[in-house]
């Protein structure tokens, strides 16, 4: 996946984010979960974008 897709991705759930976190009433400890659970699975998207995930499941001991 080429560098320019994921940065335009980031920027777009970043904003997407943000329109959430300030134009939607929300308790904040509601906006807390919502924005931790976008965070975790950004994270694992970008694990397996740069092919990090697949080498930690094919690790054997």
């Amino acid at each position: 996946m080429p560098l320019i897709n994921i940065l335009i991705t980031l920027i777009i759930v970043g904003f997407l984010l943000w329109l959430v976190n300030n134009f939607i009433p929300m308790d904040g400890k509601i906006k807390k979960i919502v924005n931790i659970i976008v965070l975790v699975v950004v994270v694992i998207w970008l694990l397996k974008a740069f092919g990090i995930l697949s080498q930690l499941t094919s690790y054997k001991v």
